[in-house]
């Protein structure tokens, strides 16, 4: 069998004893059930409401759970192993730094795209059942295309873990730059650029404003949800993209860009990492 895959079959199996598939499905699900059921009662109703305000708050939503579940599941791949001492006998097999990293990222994305599939698709079928007018069709379209870009977020996060975990000596600072990364991208950025912004005084131009946006792969999230959606009512720093049109496959190709790109910089590092 080819190694990559190997390594992606002991990783997924791993999850699976350690129950990380059946926690995060049981995540995903409560989650999306809640919203769509309890995220109107602010306003004094409980029940469905409407399947696209549904899909926006979800996204809204997703954006804090996924990427700190991905850093969390995958945080210790590398330096968990090379403290353990398991990562000197792993590579005394046939087997290259390149496919153990490619084979921990299948495993640790096969576990993250199960749960999403399991947690996001039984709050679907929830859904289907108690939405009444809406067809079950438009449903499923809406929670699948959802469930594709929740992946793609998931992988992005567990190639940053990975950056991480190549990186540093000890877990306890791959866990606390794990932290920081997840704060850093969900909370800081967009603090950081709505206050460049009022107070740049002009220093931006605002055409290139909505490019900034494709720095953080969280608002990528979004945007792609929104896009998909045939959303108008961008709110927050997503208005400042209203304007710019970016079409669908732009955004998924940037998001694409941000799986690959941290994964290979992760396999630069991890080549050249002593043991």
């Amino acid at each position: 069998m080819n190694p990559v895959f190997t390594i992606a079959k002991k990783e997924f199996t791993d999850g699976l004893r350690n129950r990380w598939v059946i926690a995060i499905s049981v995540i995903f699900s409560l989650l999306a059930i809640g919203l769509a059921f309890f995220g109107s009662a602010a306003s004094g109703t409980v029940g469905f409401v409407s399947l696209d305000s549904t899909m926006i708050s979800l996204a809204s939503l997703a954006v804090f759970i996924i990427p700190l579940i991905a850093l969390m599941l995958c945080y210790d791949a590398f330096v968990g192993e090379q403290e353990s001492g398991t990562l000197l006998l792993l590579l005394t097999y046939p087997l290259s730094k390149t496919q153990l990293l490619l084979g921990k990222f299948v495993g640790h994305g096969a576990i993250m795209a199960v749960a999403n599939i399991i947690g996001f698709g039984f709050a679907a079928l929830v859904v289907c059942l108690f939405s009444g007018d809406i067809a079950a069709s438009d449903v499923i379209a809406k929670f699948s295309a959802f469930i594709g870009y929740a992946i793609m977020l998931s992988w992005v996060f567990i190639s940053f873990a990975f950056v991480i975990s190549a990186l540093v000596d000890e877990k306890s600072k791959a866990a606390g730059l794990s932290l920081i990364t997840w704060f850093m991208m969900v909370l800081v950025f967009d603090l950081a650029l709505l206050t460049l912004l009022v107070t740049g005084d002009g220093l931006i131009d605002p055409d290139f404003l909505p490019y900034l946006l494709w720095l953080n792969p969280t608002d990528l999230f979004r945007l792609i949800n929104l896009t998909a959606l045939s959303q108008e009512d961008y709110s927050g720093l997503l208005s400042v993209a209203s304007a710019a049109n970016f079409s669908q496959a732009t955004l998924l190709s940037i998001m694409a860009l941000w799986i690959a790109l941290p994964l290979s910089l992760a396999s630069f590092i991890f080549n050249r990492k002593g043991l």
